[in-house]
């Protein structure tokens, strides 16, 4: 039986999360990994790619299927929340997500396998698949996220409402907000704002690096906890 693409939502999902992490952990690569062209070119390049990432992602993720374009199990629940999204759904949702992301990170991890190959260092490794704080400190980190997730679902909520979304289309002005979110907030933790964003690349980063560190006790803390949490004080504002 054919998938009918332009009505499944999690197929629109999935596609949409994996073109999200080819295009943002692109950008990381092309950054700090060693003998890239665009090696050393900075924060600005990351948080500019990763805009981009986010209005090729929304728009692929309507293509192939889902008009909620989410791409994030944070602005899923927050969906839910709402009651802009069925419950039932939600896991679905979640499942499709993270592997788009962890498949969208394996991409990444071919199209730049020689750069890997030439950079020595495992935390600029880590740091393509996944987020990393400036300062460690778990709980402040978690604050952190959370405080960059509000400020994605509440502004999500603004640009997509009526009648703003009718001034500038909706893939276009959330990009923006997320590289306002990276250039203002994305110094902390490198402002993963997405749960399966990080978790996906980094079980990616896992397998393909099973000799190297993928810095769980973070990762299964700060950018799943403070995102999730960040989402439901956003969602509840609006209730």
């Amino acid at each position: 039986m054919l998938i009918n693409m332009t009505t499944n939502p999690y197929l629109g999902e999935f596609i949409g999360t994996m073109f999200l992490i080819l295009f943002g952990d692109g950008v990381v690569a092309n950054v700090v990994l060693n003998k890239s062209k665009g090696q050393n070119s900075g924060w600005i390049v990351i948080t500019a790619g990763w805009a981009f990432a986010v209005m090729v992602g929304v728009a692929t993720a309507i293509l192939f299927g889902s008009s909620w374009a989410s791409l994030n199990p944070a602005v899923t629940i927050a969906l839910a929340l709402n009651g802009k999204l069925p419950w039932d759904m939600v896991l679905g949702f979640i499942l499709a997500e993270v592997a788009g992301a962890f498949v969208g990170a394996i991409i990444v991890y071919v199209a730049y396998k020689k750069h890997f190959d030439v950079t020595q260092d495992p935390a600029l490794k880590l740091a393509v698949f996944s987020t990393g704080p400036a300062i460690r400190n778990i709980p402040l980190n978690i604050v952190t996220e959370a405080i960059g997730t509000f400020a994605l679902i509440v502004g999500v909520y603004a640009l997509t409402s009526d009648p703003i979304a009718k001034l500038v289309p909706g893939a276009i002005s959330v990009a923006f907000l997320v590289w306002g979110i990276g250039l203002s907030l994305g110094g902390p933790t490198g402002y993963a704002i997405n749960p399966a964003r990080d978790l996906g690349p980094r079980i990616a980063h896992a397998i393909l690096f099973p000799k190297e560190s993928s810095d769980w006790t973070y990762g299964l803390t700060v950018p799943i906890i403070g995102p999730l949490l960040g989402a439901i004080l956003a969602a509840l504002l609006f209730l």
